[in-house]
Order: C-alpha cells, then structure tokens, then sequence
C-alpha cells in the first residue's frame, strides 16, 4: 500500500500533518478523522482495507494531536472541521465520504452541518452528537486531571473504555501502542480538545444532514454508548445503525473488517 506523508498550513498558520494512502486519482475518496489523543495513524488497519478496494483514503492529524502543531486553545469542533475543509483545499478535492471515529465523528458531524456541498457521505463510528448534560463538567474533570496529575494517570480510566478484556490479553501491541500514543500527547492542547468535546452540542442540526449516512457502535462502548448512536439515527434522515456485539470503543483498531464494510457502504451508495 503507497503511503505519502505530508503536510500543509492553515489560514491561522498552523500546520497540520496527514497522510494519503493509495492513489490521489482515485475516484472513491475517503476522509478519516481519528479518536481523541491518538493520530492519522489509527486508521491504518482500515486503511489498507479501503485501498484494497480501490480507496483513495486521507487521515489527517487533528490540530494540537499527532505531528500537527499544538496551538493554545480555545478549540472547537468547527475549527477542526475547518482545517480539513482547508486540507481539501490543499489536495484540491471537492469532496469526499468522511468518516470520523470518537471525537472524530464529533468533527465529521460539524463537517457535514458546515461543509455540505463538500461532504459525500458520513460513517459515523463510536461517536455522538453530544456527550450528555453533564459533559461540561465530566469533561473539565477530565482536563483537570491530566494538568494536574498527567496522562499517565488515566490510562486504567482509558484502557478500559478503549477495549474488552478479552481484545487487550489477545492484542497487547495495540493496546500498548494506544498507550504510547496517548502518553506523548501535548497535556494543554489535550485539556482543551476535552473542553471542546464538553462543549459539543449538534442535536438540533441533525436534520440537516441529507447525505448517506452509516452509524456503528460497539455494543459495550461505555465512551459513546448504543444509545447515542440512536440519537444521531433518529435524527439523520435515511441513516443506518449497527452495533456490533461485544466491542466497544475503538473499533477501528477492535474490529478493522466491520468498519471497513461500513464505510464502503457509505462509498457505493455514493457511486
């Protein structure tokens, strides 16, 4: 599989970094916006799946995540969303099918409700369209914790979310690089993408998003659970839902096959 790593800058000069794999003239494009403190990296195993379908796939690392620069904040799903849409000006795309997994699917949602005419189609995996009322506070808490006691003390809190029991005894190496990626994160810039995520709130534009739609949840994701996942069903018009059983939050990594089927799906309702 061709990778290319790359980079470019945005309008308020931060730079953020992204890779392409497969062929750049490839018809079917795929845009992938990953999880919360990881990079462009997560989606590597669906990758190579996409391209073998003959997918043009783009992960990019979110601002203050990866090799992309680490600005101070505020942030919000909007400027994230803002960057790939700055991204596809770079690469001069018109559009793509983006799927966006945990906090990447809070960026894939603010892309399609901004960035419509640019948004082909959304596979929305382990994600929300709002982390609840109290998220302001969960998610402060969160911040909190990380400034004051650093990353390393919520990687039990964070494991256990991330996968089974069963999935990390059998695939300790990418549990473990899960780990490494999430301990080299930028402590400040991840305190203020968890503020953001407190202050995510899409419900009410759910309506508005009238492209092919998938949504896939594990069925033991405590992060973003089931019934999140219905919340966002109920409210895209012509969605599909899927919970795949026994999985629970980082299913790009957890269950590669099922979230490359949903993703495709989204690709050949597209055409």
């Amino acid at each position: 599989m061709t990778a290319q790593t790359s980079s470019f800058t945005t309008r308020d000069g931060t730079r953020i970094a992204y890779t392409l794999h497969g062929d750049p003239s490839a018809k079917a494009r795929v845009a992938m916006v990953h999880s919360l403190a990881m990079s462009g990296d997560y989606w590597r195993l669906v990758a190579q799946r996409l391209v073998a379908q003959g997918v043009c796939a783009l992960a990019i690392d979110c601002r203050g995540h990866g090799a992309s620069d680490k600005p101070a904040g505020p942030y919000r799903v909007e400027l994230f969303a803002g960057d790939l849409a700055e991204l596809f000006d770079h690469l001069g795309w018109d559009k793509a099918v983006i799927a966006g997994s945990s906090m990447g699917g809070s960026v894939a949602l603010a892309f399609a409700v901004n960035h419509p005419a640019r948004t082909a189609g959304l596979a929305l995996i382990d994600t929300t369209s709002c982390y609840g009322d109290d998220a302001p506070k969960a998610w402060e808490q969160r911040a909190s914790a990380a400034l004051e006691k650093g990353l390393s003390s919520l990687i039990d809190f964070q494991l256990t979310r991330w996968f089974g029991d069963e999935f990390r005894a059998k695939n300790p190496d990418i549990a473990q690089g899960c780990v490494d990626v999430f301990l080299k994160n930028d402590i400040p810039a991840y305190a203020e993408t968890c503020r953001m995520l407190g202050g995510f709130d899409l419900r009410a534009r759910l309506g508005e998003i009238k492209v092919p739609t998938r949504i896939f949840v594990g069925e033991e994701d405590y992060a973003t659970p089931p019934a999140m996942a219905q919340v966002m069903h109920d409210g895209i018009a012509g969605s599909t839902l899927r919970v795949l059983a026994k999985a629970r939050h980082l299913t790009p990594l957890e269950a590669p096959d099922d979230v490359t089927a949903e993703i495709m799906g989204v690709v050949k309702a597209v055409g």
